[in-house]
């Protein structure tokens, strides 16, 4: 098995099976289809991953590193509580733009991954979620929110991460008018 997992021929195998399991399910796409679409031989499939359930939590782990990579950058530059809470919706946008697939698929397919690889994800999902829970008690410090903290972190992802159904780029809804929208309903100054 190849163990660099960052090299580009992996990452371009996960970004292959991100868009399978997504247009066609973890259960339904089998190794055969996924070596097809990725121009290997299936047996070849299996010097890059151990197993189908290995690429799942490629699939899964490649798109929350990259959503915390992309939070991470996108909090250095704002500076104000308020900045900093447009600046994480608008970088959860971008992660579910750019990664659309990843993050279809983690929503959808969680259920399928074995209880060892949940538990591993299940680190990086409350690492992330500790990076909004900072940034919306920052909000609350400065008096911008209310109490229930928990309420609001849960309210933000589950509709920022909703918006791979309906969102669609070449609409006339641009992601920072959607970060705006969602930072004035958490912060109560709109009744959307």
């Amino acid at each position: 098995m190849n163990k660099n997992k960052n090299s580009k021929r992996r990452q371009e195998l996960v970004a292959i099976a991100a868009r399978l399991f997504c247009d066609q399910g973890y259960e339904t796409t089998t190794v055969r289809t996924l070596a097809a679409e990725m121009g290997i031989q299936s047996g070849s499939l299996f010097h890059h991953f151990k197993d189908k359930q290995e690429i799942l939590f490629a699939v899964i782990e490649s798109g929350m590193l990259h959503a915390m990579e992309i939070a991470r950058q996108a909090l250095c530059e704002a500076q104000t509580p308020e900045e900093r809470l447009h600046a994480l919706a608008q970088a959860h946008l971008s992660t579910l733009l750019q990664d659309r697939d990843a993050h279809v698929v983690a929503i959808y397919e969680w259920r399928s991954l074995t209880d060892l690889s949940r538990a591993h994800l299940v680190e990086l999902r409350d690492a992330y979620e500790s990076i909004w829970r900072e940034v919306i008690y920052e909000c609350q410090q400065a008096g911008l929110v209310p109490d229930d903290q928990g309420l609001r972190r849960r309210l933000a992802l589950g509709a920022l991460n909703w918006t791979v159904q309906w969102y669609r780029p070449d609409g006339p809804l641009r992601p920072e008018d959607l970060a705006q929208t969602l930072v004035d309903m958490l912060l109560g100054r709109s009744p959307l």
